[in-house]
């Protein structure tokens, strides 16, 4: 699905605008990534592309329709921001189910998909009797990425997905990723500062910087090591 920004811009408190991007499109199939330091835009623009928040100008489109005057997106994307997203009196068991539920997904079709995260959740999530408030920030990253990406949708938005994770994790969570941008009509948005995932796993990368697009890079196979490493010096 394709996901356009028209004349965006966000403004907070004392009228600063955290966010000004005249034009951002986004093709179906492609995985992008959104690299900036600590409060250049990333989670902001993610939030706008899913209604989270009002753009102060502009629109978002999600397949030629505006995000804020459709619900039909909601059914084909999938996201996990931060921990707001869980739902904490709730098993992880529960919280699955119910999503489960509202995506319709078959009885079969759960048990297949749970059991490709096996490796990811690595006997830490299920069958703990804990509820997910109780669970470690790592943890808690993990149920909130799977339950983003079990209804396998069409749009998958990930916020810092590597954050609270040890590097095995990360890496088996990479491979997940990367696995998942192969399929057909997957458009992938993750915002990270691990620049080698990025790289790896990305065929865009946006930087952010003050809000604004500094770089748009297409076809990031080449070698873009002058560009990435100038993110480290801003």
């Amino acid at each position: 699905m394709r996901i356009e920004l028209k004349d965006i811009t966000k403004k907070f408190q004392q009228e600063v605008e955290s966010l000004n991007i005249p034009t951002l499109s986004i093709q179906t199939n492609q995985t992008v990534g959104f690299i900036g330091n600590n409060g250049s835009g990333k989670t902001t623009l993610f939030k706008l592309i899913l209604d989270l928040l009002k753009p102060t100008n502009g629109e978002v489109l999600i397949d030629g329709k505006s995000v804020g005057e459709s619900n039909k997106w909601k059914e084909y994307t999938g996201s996990y921001i931060d921990e707001k997203f869980l739902i904490d009196f709730l098993y992880p068991e529960e919280y699955f189910h119910l999503i489960k539920d509202v995506y319709k997904i078959s009885d079969n079709d759960y048990v297949s998909r749970i059991e490709l995260f096996a490796d990811f959740m690595n006997n830490e999530i299920l069958d703990k009797k804990k509820y997910i408030q109780s669970y470690s920030k790592g943890n808690k990253q993990k149920i909130g990425i799977i339950g983003a990406m079990l209804p396998f949708p069409d749009i998958l938005i990930l916020d810092e997905p590597f954050n609270f994770l040890d590097p095995t994790s990360q890496s088996i969570l990479n491979k997940i990723i990367n696995a998942y941008g192969k399929m057909n009509n997957k458009t992938i948005l993750i915002s990270s500062h691990n620049i080698n995932y990025i790289n790896d796993l990305c065929d865009k990368i946006i930087l952010l910087e003050a809000g604004k697009i500094k770089y748009n890079i297409d076809n990031i196979k080449h070698d873009n090591s002058e560009i990435l490493n100038e993110y480290f010096r801003i």
